[in-house]
């Protein structure tokens, strides 16, 4: 699936030259950009510079998934915070260019670190810590954004939080499960319970809902600077703790399997493990650590749904080209760890 057919350069050229008032746009190349397993995204350059567009991937996809015009507005509303976005230059509805709702941004200045880090980059402990409390510190500063104040208080409904997204990545599953998977049953049943005995009065506000370190910028001459904080795809408003849990499931220790999906840099020699994540979090957030393995459980189970919707789309040819090989022992073994999680609760 070429860039000619899901990005349309030419066309999309036009549009820009006229939205943006600079006619170097009409000339515009654009590549795909590896990396992302949802959303497609594309790098556009021209005479005039860079840019990048965000589009869902093509053919059917989830009901709720994929909304390019949350992505949009959340970026716009956390412009002039203390959270780092990029900055929407251009926006059009299913109606538009491309058929389907899709946004043009900024390209922010920055390395997206994923299995590796460049040579000479954040070489020794002291700079790979500091690159992990800049991480850990940007979720805390997105979690200290008043959504009233940036315009974002009808952003999400707050109010039973948990419970929904339970049902609703149930809901997902079954939607784009190839087999019936007896253990998730039983993850979501065990959090199902949990979830009814949470705290009544719990912190809430804008949630990012897929916050890990290859979904952010560092700064190329700073790794303990973070540059811009990107894929608000699966953001709301809601409980906190759930990017807590689901960044703790992304951070990988040394010893532990390699996943198939997310990169897993932090198992080399020199990153903090993942106390030292929950604890930074809870100075820098002023939270509590209660129920923590209940939010590490969930992001298994959360994403247990998404490495299923993930083989869905590859079958039916929708990744633009990108292939994960098979996913069913993967979902698996993250269905496996969410249920160990939970028989370790905190």
């Amino acid at each position: 699936m070429s860039a000619e057919r899901l990005a349309r350069p030419r066309a999309l050229g036009a549009r820009l030259a006229g939205a943006l008032g600079d006619q170097r746009w009409r000339d515009l190349d654009a590549t795909l950009i590896e990396g992302g397993k949802s959303n497609l995204t594309y790098l556009l350059t021209s005479a005039a510079g860079e840019l990048v567009l965000r589009r869902p991937p093509e053919g059917e996809v989830l009901a709720t998934a994929h909304d390019m015009a949350r992505e949009a507005r959340v970026q716009r509303a956390l412009s002039g915070t203390a959270v780092p976005v990029p900055d929407v230059v251009h926006q059009e509805a299913a109606d538009g260019l491309l058929g389907v709702p899709f946004y043009v941004m900024e390209k922010v200045e920055g390395l997206v670190i994923r299995d590796r880090l460049p040579d000479g980059y954040a070489d020794d402990a002291a700079s790979r810590t500091a690159l992990t409390d800049a991480l850990v510190d940007a979720l805390a500063e997105l979690h200290a954004v008043d959504p009233e104040a940036v315009g974002l208080g009808d952003y999400g409904r707050p109010a039973g939080f948990v419970e929904r997204q339970l049902r609703r990545w149930r809901a997902q599953w079954d939607a784009s499960k190839f087999e019936d998977l007896d253990d998730l049953d039983l993850l979501g049943a065990a959090l199902t319970q949990l979830a009814a005995r949470l705290p009544a009065e719990r912190r809430t506000g804008l949630v990012h809902g897929d916050f890990r370190l290859d979904n952010c910028l560092l700064d190329a001459a700073d790794p303990g600077r973070v540059t811009a904080v990107l894929d608000w795809e699966l953001s709301t408003l809601g409980d906190p703790m759930t990017d807590l849990g689901m960044l703790l499931f992304y951070w990988r220790e040394a010893g532990e399997p390699l996943p198939r999906l997310t990169p897993a840099l932090s198992r080399e020699p020199g990153f903090p493990g993942r106390d030292h994540v929950a604890e930074r979090y809870a100075v820098r957030a002023g939270a509590t650590l209660d129920d923590l393995a209940f939010y590490v459980a969930f992001a298994h189970f959360k994403f247990a749904i998404i490495a299923q919707g993930i083989a869905a789309r590859v079958r039916a040819e929708a990744m633009a080209g990108q292939d994960f090989g098979d996913l069913d022992d993967e979902v698996r073994r993250i269905v496996a760890a969410g249920l160990a999680a939970l028989s370790t609760r905190r």
